[in-house]
């Protein structure tokens, strides 16, 4: 069976200039995740900015990040959007670049229906020989991907889990208990790894892991050895740190991190912009109650 790993970073897009992609440090950022704990990582995702990089910008992202990591860990392209045909496109365009598996977000903007997200889903799980993983964000989307859906689209494949940021833990528990075990469920909340994976879950796709991704990882582990009440420790210390990095849009707070801790990731692209100094300033003194685990690597 494949597995993308237990700790995918949703990896941010560093730029430099006027916002150009900074691609030799996407590719030292890759790697300093792999360091500090990280399994894999998601490209063009939410966190990297997804709907305002190019196709072009995509796609050599996916190049240049599985050329730094080869098979060390995996690359998720974030290959799904509000079109079916297009999102088609650029999942066998990404296939064609070596990537490992495809995170396909339920559509926005147009509301489909539940038969609408399920036909969807299946026609693009159906164009490419990737593994696909469902990508549910009603924070983001406005539409939810059911319960139903869901048990229907385990079902396809080459399907093989869900990224649930849902928040709906009763869904979420009629996943993890009405699916296969090779049918995979990643929180897609840092704050709610815990509660997922007590109920049986298999990891997080993280954005705190940018920064204390050791921490996450240990504590991860901690739930799998059955050391539930300090993994729960462990949880309740980092809450705080996942709760912080989503004061204002993600990936505001995370990028002015990783700023803060020496990695240069650049500004946000409009229309997101740098947090004001209010907010700056409850950043910086959140981050100070945290060890970094981030390996600061020097350019070339």
């Amino acid at each position: 069976m494949f597995t993308v790993g237990r700790l995918i970073t949703a990896m941010v897009t560093p730029v430099v200039g006027q916002g150009e992609v900074d691609y030799p440090q996407a590719r030292l950022l890759a790697s300093s995740l792999l360091d500090s704990g990280s399994d894999g990582l998601v490209i063009s995702g939410t966190t990297g900015e997804s709907p305002t990089l190019t196709k072009e910008e995509k796609l050599r992202l996916f190049r240049e990040t599985k050329a730094q990591l080869g098979n060390q860990g995996t690359v998720v392209a974030g290959t799904g959007n509000y079109s079916t045909a297009q999102s088609i496109e650029l999942t066998r365009e990404a296939e064609k670049e070596g990537v490992d598996a495809a995170l396909l977000v339920v559509p926005y903007y147009n509301k489909p229906t539940q038969e609408g997200l399920y036909q969807h889903f299946r026609a693009i799980a159906e164009s490419t020989g990737l593994p696909c993983i469902l990508y549910n964000v009603p924070s983001r989307t406005i539409t939810s991907l059911s319960l139903e859906t869901a048990l229907r689209l385990s079902h396809v494949d080459n399907i093989i889990g869900v990224k649930e940021a849902s928040g709906d833990f009763d869904q979420i528990a009629r996943i993890i208990s009405g699916t296969s075990q090779d049918f995979q469920v990643w929180s897609g909340n840092d704050s709610d790894t815990f509660g997922i994976m007590t109920m049986g879950g298999y990891g997080v796709v993280s954005v705190a892991s940018h920064l204390v991704g050791r921490q996450i990882k240990d504590m991860m582990n901690l739930i799998l050895a059955g050391e539930t009440a300090e993994a729960a420790k462990e949880h309740l210390r980092l809450t705080p740190i996942f709760k912080g990095l989503f004061t204002v849009s993600n990936p505001i707070p995370v990028k002015y991190g990783l700023n803060q801790a020496g990695f240069q990731v650049g500004k946000p692209r409009l229309p997101l912009t740098e947090p004001d100094e209010g907010t700056a300033e409850q950043l910086r003194a959140m981050l100070k109650e945290y060890k970094m685990d981030l390996v600061v690597a020097a350019r070339a």
